[in-house]
């Protein structure tokens, strides 16, 4: 019962869609990292003037180690930037500083669904720690005890509400961000249409793994109707 046809194909069609997104993503980064911003604006120095412009001034843009492990830290308010966008003078570091730079004022013009996203993040953590041990214990022990399968497909079903709440906060940010390039004349023409390309990839990784969670408890939910079945 733990593994069968069905969650197979449900993992290996979001899988395989994961895959190609993030390919996606990478390959046009890659790309536009490669086109030289006409300002000559590093992503560091474009965060800081979209911050400042938009009447944000208690946040710190840093960088942080590694390859896209850019975002926004709203306990510390701090933009966090990789090296390739914190120094970088492209396209792409330019779309990326301008997206975090959205966070950090929808963070600012407390929109609601960052700070419901906010909300959940301490029952995220507990839950993410213990609901795959709570789930596989469920689904062995669901036709004596089902209260256990119960319970897990209630922590999944709070880590899904997370994906989904997460998703307008994405594609705010990410509306935010091109406004404020196209408004100040930050990239123009060809560069518009390239950063508004990079966020979209972006923003579909979110997508499908939004649509990923919900199918997967879905899937649990079938289990736990059909237990007597």
């Amino acid at each position: 019962m733990i593994i069968n046809t069905e969650i197979l194909i449900i993992f290996g069609v979001f899988m395989l869609l994961s895959w190609l997104v993030s390919n996606q993503l990478k390959s046009r980064f890659a790309k536009y990292s490669r086109m030289r911003l006409r300002s000559g604006l590093s992503g560091r120095e474009i965060a800081e003037k979209m911050l400042h412009e938009s009447g944000v001034e208690n946040v710190r843009v840093i960088s942080t180690p590694g390859k896209l492990t850019d975002h926004y830290n709203p306990l510390n308010r701090t933009v966090n930037l990789s090296p390739e966008v914190y120094n970088g003078r492209s396209v792409a570091a330019a779309a990326v500083a301008a997206h975090e730079c959205g966070h950090a004022v929808q963070h600012a013009r407390a929109y609601a669904f960052l700070q419901m996203r906010s909300a959940l993040v301490p029952v995220i953590s507990v839950s993410s720690r213990y609901m795959q041990w709570v789930l596989l214990i469920g689904i062995l022990t669901v036709e004596t005890m089902p209260g256990i399968l119960l319970a897990g497909i209630i922590m999944f079903a709070a880590t899904t509400l997370f994906s989904f709440i997460t998703l307008p906060v994405e594609f705010d940010a990410t509306n935010r961000a091109l406004a404020w390039l196209t408004d100040t004349g930050m990239t123009v023409g060809e560069e518009y249409s390239n950063a508004k390309d990079a966020l979209k990839w972006a923003a579909l990784t979110y997508v499908v793994a939004a649509l990923a969670s919900l199918a997967t408890l879905l899937y649990y939910i079938m289990i736990f109707l059909g237990r007597r079945n």
